[in-house]
């Protein structure tokens, strides 16, 4: 099937993807839009997890103060160099995140950021509310409410605040696809009036 170059420069647009990737994408779906953007996304984040390894010595640490002055975020996101770190995409992604943070107070990065403990904590206090269930039913809603409390506590895991169509790590395997680079946010600390104080 012969993909036209209108076709091309349209996924291009959706995604930010190269040409070259958008033109094979499209060949590959058949010239379905759809599939071709799946195709993508998935690309990306083949393409995050080899490059999970490099070092991210370089990025910004930015800040964002909610328009009422009472909540504030500083977050850190990484690259590799300088040039991608001072990027407007890689700028607009960290300072989004932040508000993201603000927006849906995550306690986490990563799910593997999660102590064991705290872990094993939600397990019991699952398996506690559903005790008269049979014992192969028990594991299977144990594992997908803990997967609902990592949505919630993980920055990664939760849905985009300005996009519900995606989740936060994949827009970072995104960027990461788009620039070539290992980006990922280190650390962020959430700042909110009166939290963490009791009369």
């Amino acid at each position: 099937m012969e993909i036209s170059m209108d076709l091309i420069k349209k996924l291009r647009e959706m995604t930010g993807a190269g040409i070259l990737d958008c033109k094979k994408a499209l060949e590959e779906a058949g010239g379905d839009m759809e599939k071709a953007v799946e195709i993508l996304r998935k690309k990306g984040a083949a393409t995050a997890e080899k490059k999970a390894g490099r070092t991210t010595k370089e990025g910004i640490i930015v800040a964002y103060v909610h328009f009422n002055g009472r909540i504030g975020v500083l977050l850190e996101m990484n690259c590799e160099t300088d040039f991608v770190a001072r990027t407007d995409e890689f700028k607009e992604l960290a300072y989004n995140l932040a508000k993201q943070v603000a927006a849906m107070k995550p306690l986490y990065v990563r799910r593997e950021d999660v102590p064991a403990e705290v872990i094993e904590k939600e397990k019991e206090i699952y398996r506690a509310q559903i005790k008269d269930k049979p014992e192969n039913i028990v594991e299977k809603i144990v594992e997908g409410k803990l997967e609902k409390y990592f949505e919630q506590v993980c920055l990664y895991e939760q849905t985009y605040i300005f996009d519900d169509t995606k989740k936060v790590k994949d827009l970072i395997n995104e960027l990461i696809a788009k620039t070539g680079e290992n980006i990922r946010v280190s650390r962020f600390t959430r700042y909110e009036i009166g939290e963490g104080y009791e009369d």
